[in-house]
């Protein structure tokens, strides 16, 4: 068999693949935007067509994940997640045990029908709430329950974005190596295809976490009870961030502005909240513009020690209790929430200054926390990143509407949130007909989740503008965008010319041998970069390696798609982000716990691929 040959497009190829590598491991664009420049570059480099570039915006796999997100939205909106939480600890008891089994379980079946990130999200609340009760540390639940979660996403070829990409990438391999297939027809994967292993890859970890993995978990959390919110923050944010007061301006006080008085940068307070002396005006959420006045009523946060420390410099009167600002120091009426950046949220690479989160949102910023530390000045204009904590003081509404605005997730569940649990039949009865759809009567895949979806708006449980909200369109253009990059990664030859140059180091490796090294390649480029990139990059690779050796390219697909959820010892997936800060754990907790995870899944992995599949 002849060599093949490197050509000028296999060259342009393997530096749009480097170049994508390089901005995906050192976050030098939004990943969104790579996609973009991706579907640009490629037909302008002649690689591929102008129609090849922007198939993938009208792909199988790019409208499931649209269908998948509104279907989520749209169970969060009535608030099944609070039913389950209830008949969780109705059944579990209060095993500790028990409670992490059940609950990354449920996590897991959830994260089979929607995106992993979506099902964490919607059950951290609800988690939060289970810990509480129970008096169960959280940092022992989040960990079990954020891996099950994105194990989970194996159940099902909708669990996760690799494997709702993975026909799309398969079929366009086969029709481009027919040869190799010996002119075989491809036969699509179905929904339930890889649940066996999916299956025996979620029994591994909980066993693992049940007999192991929770004597590596952190311990330290506080005491849980109705008062563990309080104690929480005291012990992450000491006691910089303690009770509110009114302080009375004297009448000899020069007018000044906030930014004027620096009360935070000197004191680590902050003003919540301006009554003018005049006509007791409230300005919530004041910006350092807002003008302090002789006689006017200040509404500070801060440690009390501080607080003292303000009213004896500046000459103001602590007021012995909340006057003016009563109504809005009600608990049912306002409080303090932590809110966690998800992974490609609009949040990323803004400072809260230019978001406008005071005026727009009329929230507090109180403090930021960025893994070990915790930025107490100058937050207006710190720069958020993905798993930075925001602790924020406001209205229970505004909350509400930072939710839908933002993408944040909140660690404990907004109050007097407008749910619909009238509609949870409803919600369930049209998620349920998606599944049968694309079970019984073999509808396409996106066709029958898009049914559910537009079910779910037109029975008004979720609004349509809400429901193009739920949708993550950086996820959308990120594989439209390198969906294509797959498709001149196999057009142009530079699958095979990789597989040749594997093949001839490695020799001529056992079946199970090459899907080993397959599978580990594949975790590692998806610990690194982008698990999504990581399956565009290896199944056309794989499947290319295993028809050299007779080996059935589906399997070798399967494998890679399976492997790029084999991210644990990192907190770079986007699930391990999300329980980072609400878990209180550490990069070295990750390692420690997810060390033992990630072999387990690579050895039950390839066992259950030898036992199910014949290779």
């Amino acid at each position: 068999m002849e060599p093949t040959p490197v050509t000028t497009d296999m060259l342009i190829v393997f530096g749009l693949l480097g170049f994508v590598i390089i901005l995906f491991v050192f976050e030098l664009l939004r990943v969104d935007l790579v996609g973009l420049l991706m579907m640009v570059m490629l037909p302008l480099s002649g690689v591929i067509t102008a129609e090849e570039a922007v198939a993938g915006l009208s792909s199988n796999a790019v409208v499931s994940i649209i269908a998948v997100m509104i279907i989520g939205a749209g169970l969060n909106k009535t608030g099944v997640m609070n039913v389950v939480a209830a008949q969780i600890i109705k059944v579990a008891g209060k095993s500790e045990t028990r409670i992490m089994t059940i609950v990354s379980t449920t996590v897991a079946i959830i994260s089979s029908f929607m995106q992993n990130i979506g099902a964490a999200a919607l059950f951290l609340p609800a988690t939060m709430r289970i810990s509480r009760q129970l008096n169960i540390s959280a940092s022992r639940i989040l960990m079990p329950m954020g891996f099950c979660a994105i194990t989970g996403g194996c159940l099902t070829l909708i669990g996760s974005s690799p494997l709702i990409m993975l026909n799309d990438l398969m079929g366009a391999w086969w029709n481009n190596n027919s040869e190799a297939v010996n002119g075989m027809a491809f036969t699509p994967l179905t929904l339930l295809s890889i649940t066996p292993i999916g299956i025996a890859l979620l029994i591994s970890v909980l066993l693992y976490f049940v007999f192991l993995g929770r004597k590596l978990l952190p311990l330290d959390a506080c005491s849980i009870d109705e008062d563990c919110m309080d104690k929480r923050l005291q012990e992450i944010y000491g006691n910089e961030v303690g009770e509110s007061h009114e302080l009375e301006v004297p009448v000899y006080f020069p007018m000044q502005t906030l930014g004027e008085l620096e009360l935070r940068p000197r004191f680590h307070v902050t003003v919540i909240g301006i009554a003018k002396h005049t006509s007791y005006q409230k300005e919530l959420a004041p910006t350092q513009d807002s003008i302090v006045e002789p006689g006017d009523i200040l509404w500070i946060v801060g440690s009390e020690k501080n607080i003292k420390q303000v009213a004896e410099i500046q000459g103001w009167v602590i007021k012995p209790e909340t006057d003016i600002f009563s109504e809005e120091d009600s608990p049912q009426e306002s409080g303090v929430i932590e809110g966690v950046v998800i992974p490609h949220s609009n949040l990323s690479g803004h400072t809260m200054e230019e978001l406008q989160f005071r005026p727009l949102y009329q929230v507090n910023p109180l403090a930021i926390v960025r893994g070990d530390e915790i930025i107490m000045d100058s937050i207006n204009i710190t720069k958020l990143r993905q798993g930075d904590t925001i602790l924020m003081q406001g209205r229970w509404q505004q909350f509400q509407l930072l939710s839908q605005k933002m993408d944040i997730a909140f660690i404990e569940e907004i109050k007097g949130e407008d749910l619909k649990p009238e509609r949870i039949r409803c919600a369930l009865i049209f998620l349920f007909l998606s599944l049968i759809l694309a079970l019984s009567f073999k509808v396409k895949l996106s066709i029958a989740l898009l049914t559910g979806a537009l079910g779910m708006i037109i029975t008004r449980i979720i609004p349509a503008d809400r429901a193009y909200e739920a949708v993550d369109w950086r996820t959308v253009f990120l594989l439209s965008g390198l969906i294509p990059l797959g498709t001149a990664f196999e057009k142009t030859g530079t699958a095979a010319y990789i597989a040749e140059q594997i093949l001839s180091w490695v020799g001529t490796p056992a079946p199970i041998i090459l899907l080993l090294v397959v599978s580990l390649l594949t975790a590692f480029f998806s610990l690194v970069a982008s698990n999504v990139g990581a399956v565009v990059l290896m199944v056309p690779l794989a499947m290319t390696m295993a028809a050299n050796i007779d080996v059935n390219p589906v399997i070798a697909g399967m494998v890679v798609a399976i492997s790029a959820s084999n991210t644990f010892v990192l907190p770079t997936h986007q699930v391990n982000a999300l329980i980072m800060r609400p878990g209180g754990y550490r990069t070295k907790d990750y390692i420690k716990a997810g060390f033992g995870v990630t072999i387990i899944f690579t050895a039950v992995l390839i066992g259950s691929i030898s036992v199910l599949y014949p290779i």
